[in-house]
């Protein structure tokens, strides 16, 4: 089994998702620092959702309420509300995609997002190095 030392996975511990009269969706969670960028939700068909919010950081929605899965499957959008408390940070809509199986790439730690790491003092840090040994010829 390959190790993913460039990913952090964790879970959303909290969320809401809530209906409206016209039986559109609304996903509550917790607000997270920059802008999404070409957001999409995949969904399992069973209790797991995946909100890929940009191209760095994924957050895993886990145990969602079996009444809730046949109306996020049927879904095409949901609105993403991102609270910061009680305070609404921002609003956005994303698309729904029904997959066969969420692939989560990394390790899954307690927090709530999946972050892929694009330096490398980011994989160090994520790798847990502890010492650095250098080799070759200097440059």
């Amino acid at each position: 089994m390959e190790n993913q030392y460039y990913t952090l996975m964790e879970s959303q511990n909290f969320f809401e998702i809530i209906e409206n009269k016209y039986g559109e969706l609304a996903v509550f969670i917790d607000a997270r620092d920059g802008k999404p960028e070409n957001p999409i939700l995949e969904f399992d068909g069973k209790k797991t959702a995946l909100l890929k919010r940009d191209e760095r950081r994924s957050i895993i929605l886990d145990n969602i309420e079996a009444e809730t899965r046949n109306v996020l499957a049927e879904s095409e959008f949901v609105m993403i509300v991102e609270l910061k408390g009680e305070i609404v940070e921002r609003v956005y809509a994303t698309p729904v995609e029904n997959v066969e199986e969420i692939e989560m790439i990394g390790r899954r730690t307690r927090a709530d997002e999946l972050f892929k790491a694009k330096s490398k003092d980011e994989v160090l840090k994520n790798f847990g190095a502890v010492k650095i040994w250098t080799g070759g010829i200097a440059k």
